[in-house]
């Protein structure tokens, strides 16, 4: 694992809210974070890369979650923003190709140009039950799981998560609520009826690997090799396709192999 100088490691905590001072304690703290960051994990802490809702929540580079969970304080409030944050709608949140994780509406285009899938190539990519899904909520608009699972035909569980997690990672449904009364449920919703411009933007994959490079850059201040990929879930060779065109422009600099620095 490379380590990372001290210099880089502060300002990653300015950005990234890895500070006291700087901590995430409330819904608009929440949206303002990721709206700077451009995209962030939900409960990832200091053992992987890149920026996260829980590590900001805690206020602390080395955050680690605990065994249990359940009793924790900071998960808890990290668990309750997450609610908040995707009842507000403001921000685009899902299961994405990486995990749960959070996106800065601005970003949205540029994760759906290399995620995303079209109407026309939902009857090749999408499996039979995703589709099955997808055809109730297009009529519904929005459902809760229980009625989701009816409606479609998809009543085996494991069957009808892997159908909506693969529906989330096409940035193509995400959830709108949560309700814990009379018992838990997520509500579900279509994508596009939440950031209808966002999704309906025609971005060149060329073009959204540089600017996702150019978010998490931004916020890092130097990236080391491999840790756009590990934070994304791009290839390590888009990723390194979309720093090396922040180099051809200038906004960065390339001082060793995989190793890129912004050069303001």
């Amino acid at each position: 694992m490379t380590e990372i100088p001290p210099e880089i490691e502060e300002f990653r905590d300015a950005h990234w809210c890895r500070e006291g001072v700087r901590a995430v304690d409330n819904v608009g703290d929440a949206e303002r974070f990721v709206d700077r960051a451009g995209f962030a994990a939900l409960l990832l802490d200091s053992r992987r890369p890149g920026p996260s809702l829980y590590i900001a929540v805690c206020g602390r580079r080395d955050a680690v979650k605990p065994r249990h969970v359940q009793r924790d304080e900071e998960t808890s409030l990290t668990w309750q923003l997450k609610e908040q944050v995707m009842r507000r709608g403001r921000t685009y949140y899902a299961k994405l190709p990486r995990g749960p994780m959070f996106l800065a509406p601005r970003i949205i285009p540029y994760f759906h140009a290399i995620w995303g899938v079209r109407p026309s190539q939902e009857s090749k990519r999408l499996s039979k039950d995703a589709r099955a899904i997808l055809r109730v909520l297009r009529h519904e608009w929005e459902m809760a799981t229980p009625d989701l699972r009816k409606e479609s035909g998809v009543t085996e569980r494991s069957a009808f998560t892997k159908a909506l997690d693969q529906l989330q990672a096409t940035m193509i449904v995400v959830p709108s609520d949560v309700v814990y009364e009379p018992k838990f449920t997520y509500i579900w919703t279509l994508a596009v009826g939440r950031f209808p411009d966002a999704l309906q933007q025609r971005i060149t994959r060329s073009t959204a690997l540089t600017e996702i490079a150019r978010c998490f850059l931004t916020g890092a201040g130097t990236t080391f090799p491999g840790e756009l990929a590990r934070v994304t879930g791009l290839p390590r060779w888009e990723a390194g396709l979309g720093n090396r065109a922040l180099v051809a422009e200038g906004f960065a600099t390339m001082p060793g192999r995989g190793i890129y620095r912004l050069s303001r």
